[in-house]
């Protein structure tokens, strides 16, 4: 059974411009599904309509069998659902203690508990919990983006563009990290513009264009598919993918 199931997902910015056009997708509890596709092709959209960031105009979410369509983001991140934003992601200003504390607002009465499991599995974040979120490395603040949404303990796990701006050596461990919360049992439907390394870390994958799948299927088949090659590759042929459930340790 499908923890998240979407259907005929429709809707954009503004009322008379969709940007989703009748998507279908679906992610089975404990699994990374990876979103990819060109420029403007509606990943980033698709991710904010099923958070809650905006409104649909068409179709059904269904999250754990209920049909969250429309809901509020707050009650959706209430009901098992992170979404942590490629851009802006963390308070800067703040510490990253005060980022972690902002994030568990909404469970406050498990927030110091959370906290101090997050700290257990994030080293890092406990020897800087002190300072300045701005002053983080780019790969740090990601990793502080996610603990802070995972301060709500979700089922999944919405990631958009995760590597976004970091080096090649910032954004392998990243994916590690991403394979690591996987591996503790988090779902995870991630949108990456890296799509080589994103389907090396999934089950499956979408490829949307123009708002709609083009293709689906499990990741090591898209992978290898010859329109998939050309369009993210160059045409060429597809390392060895590490599995989607070998992580580099429990993380929460």
């Amino acid at each position: 059974m499908s923890l998240l199931e979407i259907s005929g997902l429709r809707g954009g910015y503004v009322a008379a411009d969709e940007i989703v056009k009748g998507a279908d997708l679906s992610v089975a509890a404990g699994e990374i599904v990876a979103l990819i596709g060109p420029n403007g092709a509606g990943k980033s959209t698709l991710l904010k309509l099923v958070a809650g960031l905006l409104r649909p105009s068409g179709g059904s979410v269904r999250f754990k069998e209920r049909d969250i369509a429309g809901w509020a983001a707050p009650d959706i991140s209430r009901a098992g659902l992170s979404f942590v934003p490629q851009e802006r992601n963390v308070f800067g200003t703040m510490s990253v203690a005060e980022n972690l504390e902002m994030g568990g607002y909404i469970d406050g009465a498990h927030a110091k508990k959370r906290m101090a499991e997050l700290y257990q599995h994030f080293p890092m974040l406990a020897d800087k919990r002190r300072a300045a979120a701005r002053t983080l490395s780019g790969g740090q603040r990601q990793i502080l983006a996610m603990a802070v949404a995972l301060m709500n303990a979700p089922d999944l796990l919405l990631l958009d563009e995760p590597t976004a701006g970091l080096s090649p050596r910032a954004a392998e461990e990243l994916f590690g990290t991403i394979l690591a919360l996987n591996k503790s049992g988090v779902a995870i439907l991630m949108v990456e513009q890296n799509a080589l390394e994103a389907l090396s870390v999934s089950a499956r994958a979408y490829v949307l264009v123009q708002g709609r799948p083009e293709r689906e299927g499990p990741a090591a088949e898209l992978a290898n598919d010859p329109t998939v090659r050309d369009l993210f590759l160059g045409g060429k042929a597809a390392p060895m993918l590490r599995p989607s459930n070998e992580g580099t340790g429990d993380v929460i």
